[in-house]
């Protein structure tokens, strides 16, 4: 049997040749063994998002934790990654499962950990859990009595109920904005038919095969809905979430692409100015360094941790945070469970329109005004592990002093490699851990500094001896 090891976020796989039944059964039951550790009477919540095969793998996990003796409340249908972990503190469960590869391509699906506070499961837990996953499937017997620890729970109703609970939706309804929508054929679909029928729905049927794009937010697999407000004059926000409906894709009226770190600026400065509220923000070490000039401008304190949600929910489980995210589009907020959610940040920000009667273009103006302009941009390289690791070596060794005409001044070292030019022109490299990949990051006050910085850095980096 192959090994298991969990990333940044679950454990995923290509369905049918890692992801397999058998190896669904064997994470389940370490995860069993796990909770049986650590809890006298465990409860479980499991959710499945619209991927191949969502079900079946869903009523494998239940079956293997009822066996085990732990009751579980299965969803009645598809969900999205934060309905299930707002059923997790709702229901008071231990933990939360989700059946998602979330942006992966379609022939993937995955496995994620949720803890009882409703965010992703701390990494020493997760390590925990890893440790015990047995070599192979060890055979279970579901009985009679264990099939009667299985219940069914609507976790789809219990979100919506929630919304409500906490946006004023008939303003938003009152104010005229039209919303384009597009589920990217995701696990928010349901949700935002119920929520806002009169909106315009792309995406918004079951299809596994996600029309053979990676349902990613991002602007280069959103040209459908760039494309319906460019033509469609009468649309005031496009809004996308990926395939369990934790990332965020936004659209002003115009049908430019609002990236997640405009998204982090906009929040802070709506839940600060208008909404009063107060607290610690934190980001990953790839998001913009603009958030620290908004922070000093509301007197936040600001945490910048590691890449991956994870880090970021540590800290809001523990402090006072009125803002955690990243730069990949998941965010959150106060007020909700410590967990991105993409369709709860888009609300907030179409509810920030309706309030102030803003545009979205006129609300991103009124944050620059604080933090001042910038453009950010990204490149991963693909390249030969050897080349990766001799790159790394020198980044390790401080030997990159300069790329091209960009003297480097200062680094930081969070999380991967961030060169500092100046206080508003900086370059990150960060490896992946799975792949010959170098993700490199460039902000600047303009496109083609930012551009130029990144060329100059991959021509740099391509040169490096092996």
């Amino acid at each position: 049997m192959s090994s298991i090891k969990f990333g940044t976020d679950g454990w995923r796989a290509i369905i049918g040749k890692d992801y397999t039944v058998d190896n669904v059964v064997r994470v389940s039951q370490a995860t069993a063994e796990w909770l049986l550790k650590n809890h006298k009477k465990p409860v479980a919540v499991i959710g499945y998002d619209c991927r191949f095969g969502g079900k079946m793998f869903t009523e494998t996990v239940a079956n293997v934790f009822a066996s085990s003796g732990i009751k579980t409340l299965l969803s009645t249908g598809i969900v999205s990654t934060p309905m299930v972990s707002l059923g997790t503190v709702k229901h008071k469960a231990n933990i939360g499962i989700v059946i998602t590869a979330s942006h992966n391509p379609p022939d993937y699906n995955g496995f994620k950990l949720k803890g009882s506070y409703g965010g992703p499961l701390l990494e020493k837990n997760v390590k925990e859990i890893e440790a015990l996953i047995p070599e192979k499937a060890n055979s279970y017997e579901l009985s009679a009595s264990s099939q009667k620890l299985i219940e069914f729970t609507d976790l789809e109703t219990l979100y919506c109920k929630h919304v409500e609970n906490n946006f004023d939706l008939k303003l938003i309804k009152k104010s005229g904005i039209h919303i384009a929508y597009d589920s990217m054929y995701g696990a928010g679909q349901n949700v935002m038919k119920r929520l806002f029928p009169e909106a315009t729905l792309l995406h918004c049927i079951h299809n596994p095969g996600f029309g053979g794009t990676a349902p990613e937010p991002i602007d280069r697999n959103l040209g459908e809905l760039r494309a319906y407000i460019k033509k469609n004059k009468t649309v005031d926000v496009g809004l996308a979430t990926d395939g369990d409906a934790d990332r965020i894709g936004l659209y002003n009226g115009k049908g430019d692409f609002v990236d997640s770190h405009l998204i982090i600026l906009i929040l802070i400065n709506y839940l600060v100015q208008y909404k009063k509220m107060k607290g610690k923000v934190c980001v990953a070490f790839s998001v913009t360094e603009k958030v620290k000039k908004m922070c000093a401008h509301y007197k936040l304190p600001l945490q910048v941790v590691k890449v991956g949600f994870k880090y970021v929910c540590d800290v809001m489980i523990n402090d006072d945070v009125l803002l955690g995210g990243e730069e990949s589009g998941g965010i959150a907020i106060k007020g909700h469970i410590p967990e991105r959610d993409g369709i709860w940040i888009g609300l907030t920000i179409i509810e920030y329109m309706a309030r102030t009667g803003k545009t979205l273009d006129e609300l991103v103006k009124e944050a620059l005004k604080i933090t001042g302009k910038f453009v950010y941009r990204r490149v991963d390289l693909h390249l030969t592990e050897a080349l990766k690791q001799a790159a790394l070596k020198n980044c390790n060794e401080n030997k990159y002093t300069s790329f091209g005409k960009y003297k480097v001044k200062r680094i930081e070292t969070i999380d991967g490699f961030k060169f500092f030019f100046s206080d508003d022109q900086w370059l990150m490299i960060r490896a992946s851990g799975t792949e010959p990949v170098l993700r490199t990051y460039a902000e600047a006050p303009t496109a083609s500094i930012a551009d130029d910085i990144l060329a100059s850095a991959g021509k740099l980096i391509m040169k490096t001896k092996n």
